[in-house]
C-alpha cells in the first residue's frame, strides 16, 4: 500500500461518549476517515502510525444533518466514520509522544 495515502486515510479521532463507552467495554477507538477509505487501508493506517495490532474495522457511513440559519436551510457534510478494535491489553494514545 502506498504509504502516503496511508498517511491521509485518518483524519481525526472522533471524541464522544458513545465513543468512550465502546473504548471501555470493546477496546475499540473510532476515527472520522476519508469517505472513499476501505476497511483494509483503515487496518493498515492505524497499525502503521499507532504500531498496534488491529483486529477489525466497521465502517460507517454518517449522513450530515440538515440545519437552518435564520431563513436559510443548510446542510452539514456527510462523513465516514471507522470503529477499529485493537487486540486485548493494547491500546492507542492520542497525546504527543
Amino acid at each position: 500500500m502506498n504509504q502516503e495515502r496511508l498517511m491521509k486515510v485518518l483524519l481525526e479521532p472522533h471524541v464522544s461518549e458513545k465513543g468512550a463507552r465502546v473504548g471501555e467495554l470493546a477496546n475499540q477507538y473510532i476515527f472520522k476517515v476519508v469517505p472513499d477509505a476501505t476497511k483494509t487501508e483503515i487496518k493498515q493506517a492505524v497499525e502503521h502510525l499507532f504500531k498496534v495490532d488491529v483486529e477489525g474495522v466497521q465502517l460507517a457511513n454518517v449522513k450530515g444533518k440538515e440545519k437552518r440559519y435564520q431563513w436559510v436551510t443548510g446542510r452539514r457534510k456527510n462523513w465516514k466514520k471507522a470503529y477499529v478494535r485493537v487486540k486485548a491489553g493494547q491500546d492507542i494514545s492520542f497525546a504527543g509522544e
